[in-house]
């Protein structure tokens, strides 16, 4: 669509951009639309040139506020901020380009935005990966500026001065915290790190699969008193985190988990923190045609390795799977497709597992929408405290203008979806539209639909999966996914299988775990539900012999 605004006359350009230009072109000159166009820099004290997706963030701003500091987007206020985007291939220090920030933008083309005075700014996103990560290391980014948008004829000028350092590092506490709690939280962090393995594992499955070498990453947490020579062994967690997570994540995980370890509220367990993050967002640890053999590499390659390597119990009683979001889904899909490797499963706010409820959305049903229900009513994707704060169409076109990796949507393509014949996953609906494309709905039952998976293979899963699964979410959760939960547990209900779900009242998605003024009880109580089942004689303390919150 770029190519046909540029280097053509006006009846090529009539001839490839089709009969919508045709209005434009028929009009007086005075009235022809005027996009809005803003020259960006690179600094002339930049060492290389560069490349990568060129992001234009604006604000309004009252005429008597102070500028912000940055100014970014949120899928949770998803038209608070308006957003342009533009590949950019090459762009060398001390050159510019001019950005067309009606072609592509969200919620509306620059030139349509309210007249006022804006806060802008100008991120380069280098390794195509915003949706996921956001701003992280080797971005780049200009000072934030007010400018004045709805001018007819202007053209502002930003310059990208500044390189960023990572978002977030391993055994770091994040500069936003609160002093006090930073300090504290470093304390956890150091004390964890002192007993943490990293994990970089080359898969040969992965590495066959995509011709270089693939690896996998995480963290080893062990135990108090854990100790190589010594013949005693432990029971194994493994964990993952939800989308946006990453390595230093699960560091974050493990300085929680030691402290609840070494001050005795947590059994002595291994816990291994796995990285599922993957430049096309979660892989989810599945066997896809377009991530790789995720799930086999892990199942097949990686747990073989660490059981070599660590004093684990090296059985199924002894091995738990446990995450939150997209994690959930990963440790429930891991416990489903692997029922015999794994004792048990502890999700938390799992992604849908019953594609009949796909954040309130039937995915089956004849000419399926995720835009609009059958009333023409728009589905609601984000939530809380009982306000809508997104739709699936705010949040889907929003993904779509800040590039077409990484993102949730585009993520749940890459995991579920067939391989196209362009070589990328077939998406599950149109980003325009938001129609259903029915034959890729009809792949994703047959391969990563949980809730039918189950039904449909309970006679050779119910030895080995029956009363390992158990599932804890809100009622009030801020992606809806309670909605699908409820109906994987009338699947499970319907075939008499041995499971235990939690409906948490008023839970949303970010509050599962606290009880009081403790933020990590139901982790804490997850844990002591593991050891139970491992080593069935362990006296369990008080306060976690409840099982909800």
């Amino acid at each position: 669509m770029k190519t046909c605004l540029r280097g053509f006359g006006a009846f090529t350009l009539f001839m490839l951009c089709g009969l919508a230009a045709w209005p434009a072109l028929a009009r007086p000159a005075a009235d022809v639309h005027r996009p809005q166009l803003v020259r960006v820099s690179l600094s002339g004290d930049m060492t290389h040139a560069t490349s990568g997706r060129l992001l234009l963030f604006a604000r309004l701003l009252p005429d008597d506020a102070k500028l912000p500091v940055q100014v970014n987007t949120s899928p949770f206020r998803p038209t608070a901020t308006a957003v342009a985007a533009q590949d950019v291939a090459y762009l060398a220090p001390g050159k510019s380009i001019l950005v067309d920030a009606d072609l592509m933008a969200y919620p509306k083309a620059f030139s349509e935005l309210k007249p006022g005075r804006y806060a802008v700014q100008a991120v380069l996103d280098v390794h195509h990966d915003y949706n996921y990560s956001g701003r992280d290391a080797g971005d780049l980014v200009s000072a934030v500026k007010a400018v004045r948008l709805g001018v007819r004829g202007a053209v502002p000028e930003l310059t990208l001065t500044r390189v960023l350092g990572p978002r977030m590092e391993a055994w770091k506490a994040p500069s936003r915290m609160p002093q006090a709690m930073r300090k504290e939280f470093q304390q956890a962090l150091d004390a964890a790190h002192a007993h943490a393995r990293r994990i970089d594992f080359v898969s040969p499955a992965l590495t066959a699969f995509w011709g270089r070498p693939v690896h996998m990453r995480g963290w080893v947490l062990l135990p108090p008193g854990y100790d190589p020579a010594a013949p005693r062994r432990y029971p194994t967690v493994y964990q993952t985190h939800g989308f946006g997570g990453d390595l230093a994540t699960g560091s974050f995980t493990a300085a929680q988990v030691w402290k609840a370890m070494a001050s005795g509220q947590m059994p002595p367990m291994i816990w291994v923190l796995l990285d599922e993050s993957s430049p096309t967002g979660t892989h989810e640890f599945t066997d896809s045609v377009n991530n790789g053999p995720w799930g086999t590499a892990l199942t097949t390659e990686l747990i073989p390795r660490l059981e070599h390597e660590y004093r684990m119990d090296a059985r199924a009683s002894g091995r738990f799977l446990t995450g939150h979001s997209s994690g959930g889904w990963a440790t429930l899909w891991l416990q489903v497709r692997y029922p015999k490797l794994f004792g048990g499963t502890w999700p938390t706010s799992p992604d849908p597992s019953d594609f009949h409820d796909f954040t309130g959305i039937d995915l089956y049903a004849p000419h399926a929408n995720v835009y609009v229900g059958p009333e023409g009513k728009p589905y609601p994707l984000v939530r809380m405290h009982g306000k809508v704060l997104a739709t699936f169409r705010q949040f889907a076109r929003l993904e779509q203008v800040i590039g077409p990796y990484g993102g949730q949507m585009a993520s749940f393509d890459w995991v579920f979806s067939p391989r196209g014949k362009d070589g990328r996953p077939e998406p599950m609906f149109n980003r325009v539209t938001g129609e259903v494309n029915p034959d890729v709905v009809a792949y994703w039952r047959a391969h990563y639909d949980i809730a039918h998976r189950i039904r449909t293979h309970w006679k050779q899963l119910k030895p080995d999966l029956n009363g390992k699964i158990h599932l804890y979410v809100g009622t009030a959760d801020t992606f809806y996914l309670n909605g699908s939960a409820r109906r994987l547990k009338a699947v499970l209900d319907g075939l008499g299988a041995k499971s235990s779900f939690h409906f948490l009242p008023g839970r949303t998605h970010f509050d599962m775990y606290a009880k009081g003024k403790d933020r990590d009880w139901l982790l804490k109580d997850i844990a002591w539900q593991m050891y139970r089942v491992a080593r069935p004689q362990a006296t369990v303390p008080e306060a976690y012999r409840a099982v909800t919150p």
